[in-house]
């Protein structure tokens, strides 16, 4: 009987054995998969990490090109250094693992990648602003062909011979050239006015307006927002004038300027 017992013992050892043996290979095969798993995880982590650090070259060349065509001043955009930050070393306790340290490098250029686009975005909106500011600025001539007749300021009136106060430019062509807005904005005054003829208002915001007389024809309505180029009149010698001719008059806070201060300083002219 005691003999019984003993290859019972055995055989249910050989089987635990046995089933241990069976539990050990299957770890074994999870563990190498998981193993390969990770090292295609770091495969992939390292393909994104390369991507990344080459669309924060292409990011950093881009504001810098940005900046030198914005003439921004210096230091206000900065790409070609890492964001300032700063703070205390914390004592290591372990070394960490590679995978986090892995990881926190690829956080880090994710972290500059997001500083870089909010870079780019206000450096954006300061480009559109400024943009919208100088296209609402006058410059530029009103005619694409044609001559200045007369100047800003006093000369010999040429109605009544006498010295008289010319408050605009005129620009003399033939009848029906068109006569283009000098910068955007919105129509405020369409229609006849003494001693203007027929005549174009516009108002550009901060302060300045223009108005464009001796229209042969209107082409705008108050109230219509306009484009710097834009054709609003067709030239004619409605009013008090001599000829075809445009009357152009530049106001800044009420009081005429000298428009040929703008009319040089538009790109082409």
């Amino acid at each position: 009987m005691q003999f019984v017992a003993q290859q019972q013992s055995l055989a249910q050892m050989k089987t635990l054995a046995e089933d241990w043996q069976a539990t050990l290979e299957q770890q074994q095969v999870v563990l190498s998969t998981t193993l390969h798993q990770a090292e295609e995880g770091l495969g992939t982590l390292a393909q994104r990490v390369g991507h990344l650090q080459a669309d924060l070259v292409r990011l950093n060349a881009l504001g810098q090109r940005l900046i030198v065509h914005a003439d921004l001043e210096e230091g206000e955009f900065d790409f070609t250094n890492p964001p300032a930050m700063g703070g205390p070393e914390l004592p290591q306790i372990e070394e960490s693992l590679k995978l986090n340290d892995f990881l926190a490098t690829l956080g880090q250029l994710e972290q500059e990648m997001a500083d870089r686009r909010q870079q780019l975005s206000l450096l954006e909106t300061v480009l559109v602003e400024r943009g919208m500011r100088q296209a609402a600025l006058p410059a530029g001539r009103p005619v694409r062909q044609g001559w200045l007749s007369s100047k800003y300021g006093y000369r010999t009136d040429p109605f009544n011979g006498r010295r008289e106060f010319h408050n605009g430019v005129d620009f003399a062509s033939k009848a029906g050239t068109e006569i283009m807005a000098v910068a955007a904005g919105i129509v405020t005054w369409v229609g006849e006015r003494s001693g203007y003829g027929k005549m174009v208002e516009v108002d550009h915001g901060n302060g300045y307006v223009t108005r464009y007389a001796h229209n042969q024809k209107n082409l705008v309505q108050v109230g219509e927002s306009i484009v710097k180029g834009q054709p609003i009149a067709v030239m004619g010698s409605s009013g008090r004038s001599t000829g075809p001719h445009v009357h152009l008059e530049v106001l800044h806070e009420g009081r005429t300027v000298d428009p040929l201060r703008f009319v040089g300083t538009a790109k082409g002219s």
